[in-house]
């Protein structure tokens, strides 16, 4: 039945792409560690061939049509992504390598001369390491406070965040979805209490992007940090969203060709934003290529995609709850993963012996090693390319009880 109504709700919401249009859909294998990387579909890699084919150049350096090819495909990249999170401008979007080198940019070339000695940083405990580490160091430059807010039951209450702030706090930065237990924030009341308080928001999309709609302009938030690769994109593009009144007051961390108009001995000019942050020859191959992937989930619809996860997620938790050795630590969280182990099994030869069967997953404590549970873990990610039929696998290999405690040296 709960399969029904997910095609109706499809057929009408939005439409799904076949597996076909991932080469490794092709592989044998069940993949359920979305929440690392995702699969890149055939027109992504497509569009990446297409720039070493038909218009290798380097970008903002040549005086031929080659080169100013290049330039206007960057230049679109950049217009959907403004587009896809629904930024006032396009020059408010800001390419990196990725969410952590953001989250460093927005930190070291933003914050670093925006804080003083005293202020306060509140932080959830169950971050990433990407948006703990670089407030730590920085704490470590200056004399910043860090307060940490923990989660309940692995979720971040908005009241417990309000109890934190003083009149020093200075700045808010949380993931919008958690890596490990898919606790879902409302971005939107917490910059609206922030703001309040004249407090910045700094958000880590990196869990939330590929898998709901994100909209700058309604929530407000200052800063924005994600990666292409989690999003069907290629791996090496990530991207720094930020309101331009802010970005006009932030420093460039990295210096080079490509964000200076001109320099001597005494003084350095910049060039315009968003080209000041972007020194040296860009990733190109892998931007061109990120625009495949926002077509593809614009095509598809942030909607269905957001819904169909929704119901895998559903089905994947009654199915464990029939396994009664099986603990599930996030129940009732909103994200796209769920993470368990098995008594007496440690995290890691749980998700070797799944890899026997061919199904991919990630053990460990999935680079947040501050959060409510200290325990190493089995994490099972979702997206929407997943299928019924893979969690059956997973879940008849979950059942192989005696042949687990084997494996595992019992």
């Amino acid at each position: 039945m709960l399969r029904i109504i997910l095609y109706v709700y499809i057929i009408i919401g939005g439409s799904m792409k076949d597996k076909n249009d991932f080469p490794m859909k092709d592989k044998n294998i069940v993949y359920f560690d979305n929440a690392a990387t995702t699969f890149k579909p055939y027109r992504v890699i497509d569009k990446i061939n297409e720039y070493y084919l038909d218009y290798n150049a380097n970008s903002h350096r040549g005086d031929y049509d080659i080169s100013f090819k290049v330039d206007d495909e960057i230049d679109y990249t950049r217009d959907l992504v403004k587009m896809f999170i629904n930024a006032k401008r396009k020059d408010e979007i800001i390419f990196t390598k990725n969410t952590t080198e953001s989250l460093n940019l927005v930190a070291f070339g933003f914050f670093l001369n925006y804080l003083s000695d005293g202020d306060e940083i509140i932080l959830s405990s169950s971050e990433h390491a990407s948006n703990i580490l670089p407030w730590l160091i920085l704490s470590a430059k200056k004399k910043i406070k860090i307060v940490f807010v923990d989660s309940k039951d692995e979720k971040l209450n908005i009241e417990d965040i309000k109890d934190k702030i003083t009149s020093r706090t200075k700045l808010i930065s949380v993931a919008e979805i958690t890596n490990v237990s898919g606790d879902k924030r409302d971005i939107k009341s917490i910059c609206a209490l922030a703001h309040k308080y004249g407090i910045l928001v700094v958000v880590d999309a990196a869990q939330s992007a590929p898998h709901i709609k994100i909209d700058v302009q309604d929530t407000e938030v200052d800063f924005i940090a994600f990666s292409a690769h989690k999003m069907c994109g290629p791996t090496g593009v990530g991207v720094l969203y930020g309101k331009m009144e802010l970005l006009k007051k932030m420093l460039p961390y990295t210096f080079g060709g490509g964000m200076n108009e001109n320099y001597n001995e005494e003084h350095l000019e910049l060039v315009e934003i968003p080209y000041r942050f972007e020194a040296g020859t860009p990733n190109i191959a892998d931007i061109v290529g990120f625009s495949e992937s926002i077509k593809f989930l614009n095509e598809i619809g942030m909607d269905t995609i957001e819904r169909k996860e929704k119901y895998l997620r559903k089905y994947l938790i009654e199915e464990l709850e029939k396994i009664p050795y099986i603990k599930i630590y996030n129940k009732y969280n909103e994200g796209s993963t769920v993470i368990i182990n098995i008594d007496g099994i440690m995290s890691g030869d749980l998700g070797l012996y799944l890899n026997t069967k061919g199904i991919c997953v990630r053990s460990g404590k999935h680079c947040a090693k501050m959060g409510d549970n200290k325990e190493d873990t089995v994490r099972i990610s979702l997206y929407f390319y997943n299928t019924y039929e893979e969690i059956d696998i997973l879940i008849d290999a979950l059942k192989k009880k005696q042949e687990i405690y084997n494996f595992a040296g019992f």
